[in-house]
């Protein structure tokens, strides 16, 4: 009875000893096919900002097609709290996530320059709070800086049907496109989310019914976002 227990034992030691180095080695193998996937995600999800403008489908894209309009179309920038262009950087290299748990002085914001026909749009990334975790999107601007070509939204585990509507159900980020972000003064003024009337239709878009919680962090985010690249829109502006 002892040597079966023994047995049993050295048994369960070595096939888990085995497991444990397929699965170390599956990671290895995957990692980089995972990582690949994750960039082409995420480049997929800055071109639905501006999808307005292309001539296909941004779902229907191959990973080769997305790298591509990246390659030939698309300048990659970074830009510090002061609006300063950082050399050498590129914006899919930026983890606004952990940039924006700095001090505001020591953050860093992608920007990526998007031109078509002779015509560039500002493409900038935000990220806020949902109802449940975090949600982030793409802005797209038009040269003047202020006119919404397109957005693009996501969140971390909003509700399905609910606050994962921002995602899911493309009426809802279709509302942003031609809102304006500054008043006539040139105030920030970004776009709110709001639930009932709309008396301003060039700054608001309709709620989601039922996502309250998640529409006021689009607001918010929306604000908080624009407000972290005014030093660079500003610049652009004075040349």
């Amino acid at each position: 009875m002892r040597n079966s227990t023994n047995y049993i034992v050295k048994f369960v030691l070595i096939m888990t000893v085995v497991v444990a180095f397929i699965l170390a080695g599956m990671q290895t193998v995957l990692k980089p096919i995972h990582d690949l996937n994750e960039a082409v995600y995420n480049k997929k999800s800055v071109l639905l900002a501006v999808q307005p403008v292309l001539d296909q489908s941004v779902e229907a894209m191959t990973a080769e097609d997305v790298q591509g309009i990246f390659d030939q179309d698309i300048e990659e920038l970074v830009v510090d709290s002061e609006g300063n262009i950082i050399e050498g950087k590129k914006a899919e290299e930026i983890n606004l996530e952990e940039q924006l748990k700095k001090p505001e002085g020591e953050q860093q914001y992608p920007l990526y320059v998007f031109e078509s026909e002779g015509e560039k749009y500002y493409i900038v990334s935000v990220r806020g709070q949902g109802l449940w975790d975090a949600i982030w999107g793409n802005i797209a601007l038009e040269s003047d800086l202020s006119t919404i070509v397109g957005v693009s939204f996501d969140h971390a585990g909003e509700t399905p049907g609910l606050g994962a509507e921002i995602k899911d159900n493309p009426a809802f980020p279709a509302q942003f496109k031609g809102k304006e972000l500054y008043d006539e003064s040139g105030n920030l003024v970004s776009v709110k989310v709001v639930k009932g009337v709309i008396n301003d239709p060039e700054h608001q878009v309709d709620a989601i019914s039922g996502a309250t919680v998640t529409c006021n962090g689009v607001t918010n985010m929306m604000y908080k976002g624009i407000k972290n690249y005014e030093p660079y829109l500003n610049s652009l502006r004075k040349n």
